[in-house]
């Protein structure tokens, strides 16, 4: 088994709707976001997934969240933009276009912070 995996940013703004403190308030965060691709086998080149490939689309879905109020976008208007939430956001949008018969998508972790944040495995994970 290989992990591949390929490491990005974006900068947005939110609040947690009812949430008990100051992050009910509006602020920002450049959230860290690491995307990482289980790979059985390589391919003829050595390899499990392209580099240019998987960036390629983790940027295409992150580039959706940056320099927004993320509340305002549709996932996240009925329910909050947590790192838990954006998390299992990319890892929806991500997964149809990271399938297969070599890879599939892992795991999407994300960081509110150097010292804060959390890894999603997916929906069926345990």
């Amino acid at each position: 088994m290989y992990d591949i995996f390929i490491k990005t940013d974006f900068a947005g703004a939110h609040h947690l709707r009812n949430y008990p403190g100051s992050c009910e308030r509006p602020h920002g965060h450049n959230w860290k976001v690491k995307v990482t691709v289980r790979a059985s086998k390589v391919d003829e080149l050595g390899m499990g997934i392209d580099f240019k490939l998987l960036k390629k689309i983790v940027n295409v879905a992150v580039d959706d969240l940056d320099h927004h109020d993320l509340n305002e976008l549709p996932p996240f208007q009925k329910r909050n933009p947590s790192s838990e939430h954006i998390a299992a956001h990319l890892f929806e949008i991500l997964q149809p276009n990271l399938q297969h018969d070599r890879y599939k998508l892992h795991c999407v972790e994300v960081r509110e912070t150097d010292t804060s944040g959390l890894i999603y495995y997916g929906p069926d994970e345990q």
